[in-house]
């Protein structure tokens, strides 16, 4: 009997020094404050920069979308004026809808194999996620926010929203 007595005082002594399980099982609170705070500040700091962001790259898409479009009218009308497409009466070789764009044209002389589309689709608006457009005819005055509907000469966007830059999405 002896010997049991001082094992049993080894084990309890040898179990002693460690640290009770309480004090292992987490975080005190200080410690889950303090870390909360850092996030909330982080996350207060990266929030305007995330927001102003996504509002770049949407103003990207936009003059993305307008440039595509217009440099399709502008190449319609070369096209119109060097006679390989049929000039509809009182459009000026400007193409009368923004859909005749994305038609497939015969060339004029070209013979009946030789089809130009100018563009695949309408692009979508990112500002109002639609694929309407503003549109604006030659006959028109520059300042107009109002389509003749004679032709499609300009095209900008229905969006009310002002630019980072401060000039309104509809005089892009």
């Amino acid at each position: 009997m002896r010997r049991a007595t001082p094992r049993l005082h080894y084990v309890a002594r040898r179990y002693r020094w460690l640290p009770s399980p309480a004090r292992q099982a987490g975080f005190s609170i200080t410690e889950l404050v303090v870390v909360c705070v850092i996030l909330v500040s982080l996350s207060a700091v990266a929030f305007p920069i995330a927001k102003y962001s996504i509002k770049r790259q949407k103003e990207t898409e936009l003059r993305y979308a307008l440039r595509k479009m217009r440099n399709a009218i502008d190449e319609y009308k070369r096209f119109s004026d060097a006679g390989l497409l049929p000039v509809d009466l009182g459009t000026d070789g400007y193409p009368a809808e923004l859909e005749l764009l994305i038609e497939a044209h015969n060339l004029v002389g070209q013979g009946p194999s030789v089809i130009k589309r100018f563009m695949r689709r309408i692009p979508i608006d990112p500002m109002t996620g639609k694929d309407e457009w503003d549109l604006r005819s030659y006959q028109d005055d520059s300042d107009s926010f109002s389509w003749g509907g004679e032709n499609v000469y300009d095209v900008r966007s229905q969006s009310v929203g002002t630019g980072l830059n401060g000039i309104p999405y509809a005089e892009w």
